[in-house]
């Protein structure tokens, strides 16, 4: 449904317009005088804007990085796009590589990868690969709606627990319950740890931040579960966003204690490339008495920009506003009593796979 002041956005959708790329081709469709031209004279406006999922067969399913800022170096995308539809979220720009929106289309054009298990079952098999944690849920979310029906995600640590990969997994989704046995006998191993984002305690809040993610009591209480199965969790208060979620934080913390999460930490809100304008527009739509504020205090702890791109700077926020948060975060921490641990997971039993797409027995 269509907002009377901002006619283009979308209700239920986190991005408030395509926010159409240019970096890589195209900027519009050129009318070519086909019926896509004429659908809303033939068929009357759109009402409702749909998910699509394309799917796709890639020759690979394991990325690697050098970056010094992460704690990984490999990592497994199951999906491209995320319907859950994040307005902040720093992986949207990737749909245009693609000559897709990182607007709407990064949140309702979706890809899904089927054999992603079997690519990684082969890419563990080979006699040069060496193992390390591999990291899910660093680009789109692996459980995110999608995942009910296809789940690749479920698949793939299915192949890591034949293996004996350790596997480390980001979500924001409760979702990753439906793969709890899993988790368990993994975690029973030492391969497993799991981290689950928490933005806000404002359920309305959430609905337009991050429109078709869990509730934050929801996650909330999937952090609570998997510290009963004795999975290994983190909870990760990200991003936080000045004037807007900043508020919360202590309370994130605090109910983290209290269920005796092992971890947590906190990560500031990133604007890379299209995101910068895709937020400045929402923050337009739903917080335009603060949105100055809030865009001032970004630049604040980035350096005088709405985002810093360099290595080593990009993840560590600078100035008072920076400092601030930290000192804000690490006495929430020490009053719940949270360490900041770092999982250290077993790759020392690793096994190469079978292949032929059995699995062990034993």
């Amino acid at each position: 449904m269509a907002n009377k002041e901002h006619p283009d956005f979308v209700s239920g959708r986190g991005a408030a317009s395509a926010n159409v790329c240019t970096r890589f081709g195209l900027a519009t469709r050129e009318a070519d005088g086909d019926w896509r031209d004429h659908v809303e004279t033939l068929d009357g406006p759109s009402v409702k804007l749909r998910t699509t999922v394309t799917e796709e067969l890639p020759r690979t399913i394991l990325s690697f990085n050098q970056s010094p800022d992460i704690p990984f170096d490999r990592s497994i995308n199951a999906y491209r796009g995320c319907e859950h539809g994040c307005v902040y979220c720093f992986a949207r720009p990737t749909h245009a590589y693609h000559d897709l929106s990182p607007g709407l289309d990064f949140e309702t054009k979706l890809f899904a990868k089927p054999n992603a298990a079997q690519l990684l079952r082969e890419t563990l098999a080979k006699p040069k690969y060496r193992p390390r944690p591999i990291a899910m849920g660093t680009n789109t979310d692996p459980y995110q709606p999608i995942e009910r029906d296809y789940t690749i995600t479920r698949q793939l640590l299915k192949v890591c627990l034949d293996a004996r990969h350790p596997v480390t997994i980001t979500t924001k989704s409760d979702r990753v319950l439906r793969d709890i046995d899993l988790l368990e006998e993994m975690a029973r191993q030492n391969l497993v740890a799991v981290a689950i984002s928490v933005t806000s305690m404002d359920a309305a809040l959430s609905a337009k931040l991050e429109p078709r993610c869990a509730a934050p009591a929801k996650r909330l209480a999937a952090l609570s579960e998997l510290v009963r199965a004795g999975v290994p969790v983190h909870c990760s208060v990200s991003p936080v966003i000045p004037a807007i979620t900043d508020e919360f934080m202590e309370e994130i913390v605090a109910r983290a204690g209290k269920i005796r999460v092992q971890s947590a930490g906190w990560i500031p809100l990133r604007l890379p490339h299209e995101v910068a304008p895709l937020f400045r527009e929402w923050l337009n739509i739903h917080y335009p008495d603060r949105a100055g504020k809030v865009m001032s205090i970004v630049r604040s702890i980035r350096g005088g920009r709405d985002n810093d791109p360099d290595f080593f700077t990009r993840m560590r926020p600078r100035g008072v506003w920076a400092d601030l948060f930290r000192a804000r975060f690490n006495l929430a921490r020490k009053k719940a009593d949270i360490g900041n641990t770092k999982f250290e997971l077993d790759f020392s039993r690793f096994r190469r796979p079978e292949l032929g797409g059995q699995m062990r027995l034993i």
